[in-house]
């Protein structure tokens, strides 16, 4: 019988409120040992204040932790990851944003994003395994781009395919293939239904 207990999976979300049918809401619905870093009311394009929630959620866990990021919620986790010294036993970070070139119309501006600390990008390989799970036609950053940071941050770079930026815009809700990662990376989600 196995009494150790299943690491927490924490939920790093992008800029944006949470949506009920995007894939992360879902698989913290579903899994029973799960945290999410909760949207900021204010500063909510601050880098520093995004990465001092995460930190503020990791230190309320005292056992081992998988971090699943999406979007600007990879930005947050490589941004942390520099910072602090807390240990984590892998990560998935989903469809990272290029924040060092213009974004789509409604996203903010590259300037706006340097003036909140989010460029440059760190490049420095990350204490931990991680998968990056990559777009072929991500409007947020080319496939290139993001090969590039996964080469740069020691991580196991994932060819998804062509699924946008991996969102209900893009047509994803439930996905997953975040669960075989999760549990690649250590940890084992249990279902709340069982």
């Amino acid at each position: 019988m196995n009494l150790t207990p299943s690491p927490t999976i924490v939920i790093v979300p992008g800029l944006r409120d949470h949506v009920p049918d995007h894939w992360q809401t879902i698989l913290a619905n579903k899994i029973e040992n799960c945290r999410s870093v909760s949207p900021l009311e204010k500063d909510r394009l601050a880098c520093d204040a995004q990465v001092a929630a995460l930190d503020a959620v990791l230190s309320d866990i005292s056992g081992e932790v998988v971090l699943v990021a999406h979007s600007a919620g990879v930005m947050t986790t490589v941004h942390w990851a520099r910072r602090h010294h807390r240990p984590v036993l892998g990560a998935l970070l989903a469809a990272p944003p290029d924040f060092e070139t213009p974004l789509p119309e409604g996203y903010p501006t590259p300037e706006a994003l340097r003036a909140n600390g989010w460029t440059p990008t760190p490049r420095t390989p990350l204490p931990f395994p991680s998968i990056v799970a990559a777009s072929t036609n991500d409007p947020l950053a080319t496939f290139e781009r993001v090969t590039d940071l996964a080469r740069a941050w020691g991580s196991r770079l994932v060819d998804v395919g062509p699924v946008g930026h991996l969102n209900p815009a893009a047509g994803y809700g439930a996905w997953p293939r975040a669960e075989e990662f999760i549990r690649e990376l250590g940890g084992v989600p249990l279902d709340k239904t069982l």
